[in-house]
């Protein structure tokens, strides 16, 4: 079966009914979307503020291949599996946008027997944070043009203004446009463009605030724009932060759903893993923690790019710290790495799969001695991987200080995953407080970048021209203590996509900087990288379809 009619035979459990007897919540704390969706008031969190928190599990991947590596699903199987062991687990992962949903990548919600439900409302719509994150992000859009219109009193520079509009849907016609055309009722005529919704600034300072006034607060540090004289403006020059944070006054409760076993999953928040931190919402997380023994989370993308901005952002921000990461593998995945043709990837080549396990061998490495992470890595099993070939994976782990275990959760749901669950419970019973960051907050912004490039990515020099190293001086002296969110293609430890496995001693090429100064950290732009995405040849959204009952098929 395919993962929408997997989720459409679901029995699931009434979401009230589900948190009164999973999480203690009663229906006061509440706000239901029909039978199977809530959203969970934050003053849970004051209610819950001395009881101990639970561990924290971040789940990772290896570099991302066109076979798939299965981190959400993996996230999901590891939490029931938590569960099925008498263990008290929940999970948290991002919100899916929709754009994907009908384009290439497809639904964000789990696959095989280990997803979140209802899989259809989660990838369409859902309670709607997505749109008010969009109305709220559009309406400083409007303010900043309807300021100039009525006469410009901050002296808005238009070539100068860095605020652009966002929608949920991929559409590369909408990249670069102008706006203000059809004379002086429409206002001025600029040069504008829309990013996809989850590329917003609004949606990383959505998912990095602890509570509605410190969200506030954060909207009205946003960087509009800069008048003719070089003065930086901000949204609350515009008196625009009051009302964004009244439209997402209901998104920012965290959105509880459930697993096909009927066990809790936050599901709340989504900021794009390239140019954000690409991880749920701090709220959810943290309210999570309260109400449960074991946290799985997921950071976007490989280890390089999520796990290092779960850990040098969203935890730095949070005061979060993970007990332990799970790194997700495949053989075929792997042996793309290797270099093999993804036609090929079904045949056992154990040279191939040798030589891909350098991409593994990075990751892990990098969790390991940089950030001071327990890990584990978990074999995500296709029906055709061979025995010699899971052998050769476990052995090299081993051989790197980690254990790997298979995972069958995606045919199997959390019983295909009890013996990572297991793994996973021994080891976080052993006390560890060596984690750390990859750099601190007083070093130089160059510093920081440097520290990625050559820690992470295993560079060997860091370029920019003098118009981008102006940008990061000018930003250093008012914001130097912010991290860094390095922005580059996720498909290889390089900017280049095409060079797979542990790519090292190559150049990263720094082509621009970006300040989110609402969501306090500086987005530095490696290589060609697309904030609002096109369409495939083939969408996926020509499969979709929806027949005289209203059920939905061709979701994946």
């Amino acid at each position: 079966m395919s993962d929408i009619e997997i989720a459409q035979q679901a029995e699931m459990t009434n979401i009230v009914d589900l948190a009164e007897s999973q999480l203690g919540l009663t229906d006061d704390k509440l706000d239901a979307y029909g039978r199977y969706k809530a959203k969970v008031s934050l003053s849970v969190m004051d209610e819950l503020a001395e009881r101990d928190d639970g561990k924290l599990i971040l789940v990772t991947a290896i570099s991302p291949t066109p076979a798939g590596e299965g981190k959400t699903t993996t996230t999901i199987g590891l939490s029931d599996a938590l569960n099925r062991i008498g263990k008290k687990s929940m999970v948290c992962i991002r919100e899916p946008a929709m754009g994907p949903c009908f384009g290439m990548k497809g639904g964000a919600a789990g696959g095989g027997y280990a997803q979140v439900v209802p899989m259809e409302d989660i990838n369409l719509h859902f309670t709607g944070d997505l749109h008010a994150i969009s109305a709220a992000h559009n309406l400083l859009s409007a303010m900043i043009d309807n300021h100039i219109h009525h006469g410009n009193a901050l002296d808005l520079d238009v070539r100068r203004l860095t605020w652009g509009r966002v929608i949920d849907m991929n559409d590369r016609a909408l990249r670069d446009i102008t706006v203000g055309l059809g004379g002086t009722p429409n206002g001025f005529p600029r040069q504008d463009g829309f990013d996809i919704v989850v590329a917003s600034e609004v949606m990383a300072i959505f998912c990095l605030s602890n509570s509605l006034s410190e969200l506030k607060t954060k909207l009205s540090n946003i960087l509009i724009g800069y008048s003719r004289d070089g003065t930086a403006r901000f949204a609350k020059d515009l008196k625009a932060h009051g009302a964004m944070a009244t439209l997402l006054k209901e998104a920012i409760k965290p959105n509880l759903v459930q697993t096909l076993e009927n066990n809790p999953a936050f599901v709340h928040g989504g900021p794009f893993a390239n140019i954000a931190h690409g991880c749920n919402s701090v709220i959810a997380t943290k309210m999570a923690l309260k109400l449960s023994d074991y946290v799985v989370t997921e950071a976007g993308f490989g280890a390089d790019l999520g796990a290092e901005k779960f850990i040098d952002i969203k935890c730095r921000k949070s005061g979060l710290k993970p007990d332990m990461a799970i790194i997700v593998a495949t053989v075929k995945a792997l042996k793309y790495h290797g270099g093999v043709d993804a036609k090929d990837l079904a045949v056992e080549n154990i040279p191939v799969l040798e030589k891909g396990m350098a991409n593994l061998e990075r990751h892990l490495n990098n969790l390991q001695d940089h950030f001071g992470l327990r890990c584990v890595v978990a074999i995500n099993h296709f029906a055709q991987d061979t025995d010699d070939e899971v052998m050769l994976i476990k052995n090299t782990v081993e051989g790197l200080g980690a254990k790997a275990v298979i995972a069958k959760h995606w045919a199997d749901g959390g019983a295909g995953a009890e013996e990572l669950a297991q793994q996973v419970v021994a080891m976080l019973d052993e006390d560890s407080d060596s984690f750390q960051y990859l750099y601190q907050d007083d070093e130089p912004l160059w510093d920081k970048i440097t520290a990625v490039a050559t820690k992470i990515y295993k560079a060997s020099d860091v370029v920019a021209d003098k118009k981008v190293l102006d940008k990061i001086a000018a930003f250093s002296e008012q914001h130097g203590h912010i991290p860094v969110c390095m922005a580059k293609t996720p498909y290889s430890f390089s900017a280049d996509p095409s060079l797979r496995g542990a790519a090292s001693d190559h150049t990263i090429t720094i082509r621009d900087v970006r300040l989110s100064r609402g969501a306090e950290f500086l987005v530095v732009l490696c290589g060609d990288i697309m904030t609002m995405p096109g369409l495939p040849k083939r969408p996926a959204s020509e499969r979709i379809d929806i027949d005289d009952d209203g059920v939905i098929s061709g979701l994946f």
